[in-house]
């Protein structure tokens, strides 16, 4: 048995730096036993900016920030976080009318009815004006009402509906570093000018520009797109997944909000002629941009494309360009060297995963933490579970496309017929005669079958073509049972919808600044929702005052 590792060396700062420091300190140093911690240093460039995009998460970012230690009243205040509810979808998908569709991808478990997914009554039954998310989460309406996930005065991180966060990227980097270097991280910001390998081909050295050698036991890369020290330095090759996934830039911009008072509590994906904009609204601003294919736009034709779907909002913006290499590293944990974050690969950002993909790393490495011999056997779990999750993530992200249905651009077109990953090859063929179940899953950390569910019914595929439109035939479902069900979940809904705080009005509280933005009660919505579908027959009774033009 080697030397256990003493220092760990992280290059690179950022969200995936800091975040990692967080981590790691929190994870393997004992306040009890100081002698036997593991020192962190961080050795950051002053030269080189962050990207800083990446500021919608995902539901398990509570739960780090918890284990961190971290207030989430300061967080609120010193990221000027929001909260996510889910991912609104608008324009990526047309009916069998040509008219765009929406849909919501809540943080809330697809239910079952007697043992069978609810998407199969939904499928046989309908429900009315509602989409199928309605008749099992709260978000949509929540989202619609402009409200928060809890109540004035909830504990924090109080759990009742499922939630996430948007927050600001630099902030929250800045958040960490200072949370960091207060427990005892080390913190140099100097520029590396060389590194040292010895005979095995390990990093054994890093060589600063004004402080000189720094050794190293084990390193972690989070240099971003540049891969310094694992693709620059190691050689281990890059893994592009240019050939499933056509975006390759990004334009952004951060712009203010138009109606302060209203501010909308999910993220929104809207899809436009060569890719699709994001929108995070955070407490003070919007953060927003365009990913898209660099094969179907030009910089200067994305640009003007991106402002003209800003309108008024875009009349003073800026975007700056961001190029994006898509894919991973072969390996995220080469020799002594780990990848972390934007060097270990990237995946577009339509469900808001890099930071949760940092985060899962991280306790990854804690769990299969070496010694100085580095154990092939914890070296290569580590990479196999790494290399599966980036598959799993490219997997939903192909999802969307592949099953796309415009033809109004040839991006859309030349977009689903991209070359389809094996893995979700054969589920897309077994899927057109069955919902997405357990079994169909090879490797599922972040996305459940219930979530593949919720992306089909919500594009509403099963009426425009894919597959079978009876595929529910074949099961025991009884009318009577939905209508219970639909009964019970709506009157749920609506309790929840009346309890929970205007989002706005929550988050000044938690800030501790509610004198300074009083409630203002919210008329009709300025964000475009689902739920204004064709009622389906057979026609269902809906709860009493039901409104079936909910969104």
């Amino acid at each position: 048995m080697g030397k256990p590792i003493t220092r760990v060396t992280i290059v690179g700062g950022g969200t995936a730096g800091w975040l990692t420091a967080t981590l790691l300190q929190n994870i393997l140093t004992r306040p009890d036993d100081a002698e036997d911690d593991i020192q962190i240093t961080l050795i950051e460039s002053p030269n080189v900016p962050t990207v800083g995009v990446g500021e919608a998460t995902v539901p398990g970012m509570p739960r780090t920030l918890k284990a961190a230690g971290i207030s989430e009243t300061e967080f609120f205040k010193t990221c000027n976080a929001s909260f996510k509810l889910g991912v609104l979808f608008r324009n990526w998908n047309v009916d069998t009318a040509g008219d765009p569709i929406s849909f919501v991808n809540p943080f809330t478990r697809v239910p079952t009815i007697q043992g069978i997914d609810s998407g199969y009554f939904m499928l046989r039954y309908g429900a009315g004006a509602l989409d199928f998310v309605q008749t099992y989460s709260a978000s949509v309406d929540l989202a619609r009402a402009f409200k928060g996930p809890r109540v004035i005065g909830a504990k924090e991180y109080d759990p009742r509906v499922g939630f996430a966060y948007h927050l600001d990227a630099g902030k929250f980097a800045h958040m960490l570093r200072d949370l960091c270097i207060a427990r005892g991280v080390e913190h140099i910001l100097e520029d590396v000018v060389d590194v040292e390998q010895d005979e095995r081909g390990y990093i054994s050295a890093l060589q600063l520009q004004e402080s000189g050698r720094h050794e190293v036991q084990l390193v972690i890369d989070c240099t971003g797109f540049r891969g310094v020290i694992i693709n620059q330095v190691l050689k281990e090759p890059f893994i592009s997944y240019s050939n499933y996934l056509a975006n390759d830039r990004a334009l952004a911009v951060q712009i203010p909000h138009k109606t302060p008072e209203k501010l909308p509590s999910v993220t929104q994906s809207t899809a436009l002629g060569a890719g699709w904009v994001w929108r995070v609204p955070l407490y003070h601003r919007i953060g927003t941009g365009y990913v898209f294919s660099s094969a179907h736009r030009t910089d200067e034709e994305a640009t003007a494309e991106f402002l003209a779907h800003l309108g008024e909002e875009g009349k003073e913006a800026e975007p700056r360009v961001i190029p994006m290499r898509v894919g991973r590293s072969r390996n995220a944990w080469v020799k002594n060297c780990v990848a972390v974050g934007l060097s270990g690969g990237f995946i577009e950002p339509l469900e808001s995963t890099a930071i949760h993909m940092i985060d899962t790393a991280v306790r990854w490495l804690a769990t299969y933490f070496p010694d100085q011999d580095f154990p092939d056997p914890l070296r290569d779990r580590y990479n196999k579970l790494s290399n599966a999750l980036y598959d799993e993530v490219r997997d939903f992200i192909c999802l969307h496309y592949a099953l796309g249905n415009r033809t109004d651009d040839p991006y859309w077109i030349d977009a689903r017929n991209l070359e389809v990953p094996d893995s979700l090859a054969e589920n897309l063929e077994l899927w057109k005669h069955t919902l997405p179940g357990p079994y169909d899953l090879e490797f599922s950390s972040l996305f459940s079958p219930g979530v593949y569910q919720t992306v089909l019914l919500g594009k509403r595929v099963y009426e425009t073509g894919y597959g079978n439109p009876k595929l529910a035939a074949r099961l025991p479902l009884r009318q009577e049972v939905w209508g219970r069900q639909l009964q019970k979940a709506r009157a749920e809904v609506k309790q929840i919808v009346s309890e929970m705080a205007d989002h706005r009005t929550l988050l000044t509280h938690l800030r501790g600044e509610a004198e300074a933005a009083p409630f203002v009660p919210l008329a009709q919505p300025t964000v475009a929702m689902p739920g204004t579908l064709k009622p389906k027959a057979p026609k269902l009774e809906m709860p009493a005052n039901e409104d079936a033009s909910l969104l």
